[in-house]
């Protein structure tokens, strides 16, 4: 509680800056595992993607999905996904001809006592589901072209591109969860990444928003590096950021966990899992990637050079906690 509240109270300094090589370290190893995940995973597309088949129905027998799986097969589906649905039932199947539709139908409703007229069948085309995939590219590529647009007018070059890189980085982690995961990617996947991408890009905006206005302030005669002036910055706006991250992931987690588990929300998971790695990630990374990387960026420009080299020749520098740049300057 101790630390807690010296948190929350601003008497605590953490050095974000300073431990760039732990966030670089970390950042890169999460970054290897979702990508090799992807490449041997994949992720796995729902029906709205793909096409296929969808059973829905209901029954008062107690059954797990193994046995449903199993029955299922038994009628010669090869693709068979079950889910529970609240109190019900949720099979996905590759797309079925409409008289294996129709026997299956029959097949689900004797093993399982429920009515025939009781088990909806949902039939999804291919073509439709590429049609929705190609929209869903086209929707993602005109968010991101928006988001590097708006980046790139509202800041300088190099914390746009630091924001960016950071937003990828969300990006690239949370679908690389999903494919570790094996969770289902539907239309509310997609809607879960886009939210969590303008969340980053909100928390970003923050951070960068108060590094601006602090480090507009350095010249020939500061008495703080870039490094200094970015950590500090990053600090007055720590505590506003991790207020709105619990703020924005607790009714989240509360959905993921409580609500697909203890109600049986099945649907729901596909939305809250990209929402709640999402809101993790981007608070991680606002704070521990897009800023260090855009202080490496700005360290190597002469203004701020000088600023280190000077502060490191007088000892005004010792002490002080400062990015890669302006330690290899002091060193020199």
């Amino acid at each position: 509680m101790g630390l807690a509240r010296r948190l929350y109270r601003g008497e605590i300094d953490v050095d974000f800056v300073g431990k760039w090589r732990l966030w670089y370290s970390l950042s890169g190893v999460l970054l290897l595992v979702s990508i090799v995940g992807l490449l041997i995973n994949g992720l796995n597309l729902g029906v709205e993607f793909r096409g296929g088949t969808v059973f829905s129905f209901k029954t008062s027998q107690t059954l797990t999905v193994e046995q449903i799986r199993q029955d299922i097969q038994d009628e010669g589906v090869h693709q068979v996904i079950v889910q529970s649905a609240g109190d019900g039932w949720r099979v996905t199947t590759e797309t079925l001809e409409e008289d294996f539709r129709a026997e299956v139908q029959s097949a689900i409703a004797k093993d399982f006592n429920v009515p025939a007229g009781d088990v909806s069948v949902q039939a999804i085309g291919a073509t439709w589901g590429g049609e929705v995939s190609q929209k869903a590219w086209i929707g993602l590529g005109v968010f991101m072209l928006a988001i590097i647009l708006y980046l790139s007018m509202a800041f300088e070059p190099k914390m746009a591109l630091a924001a960016i890189v950071a937003l990828f980085h969300d990006l690239v982690i949370t679908a690389g969860i999903y494919a570790w995961s094996g969770f289902e990617v539907t239309p509310a996947t997609l809607l879960g990444f886009l939210t969590i991408l303008g969340y980053s890009l909100y928390d970003a905006v923050v951070v960068f928003d108060m590094i601006k206005e602090v480090t507009a302030k350095l010249g020939h005669t500061s008495k703080m590096t870039y490094s200094m002036a970015a950590n500090n910055a990053l600090n007055h706006t720590l505590i506003r950021s991790l207020n709105t991250s619990l703020v924005a992931i607790l009714p989240v987690a509360a959905i993921l966990f409580i609500g697909t588990t203890l109600l049986g929300a099945g649907t729901l998971k596909d939305l809250s899992l990209a929402l709640f790695v999402g809101m993790v990630v981007g608070t991680y990374s606002s704070l521990c990637v897009a800023t260090p990387l855009l202080v490496t960026l700005k360290e190597r420009e002469p203004k701020y050079q000088a600023i280190a080299k000077r502060l490191a020749s007088t000892g005004g520098g010792k002490g002080a906690k400062g990015g890669p740049k302006s330690a290899a300057v002091a060193k020199g």
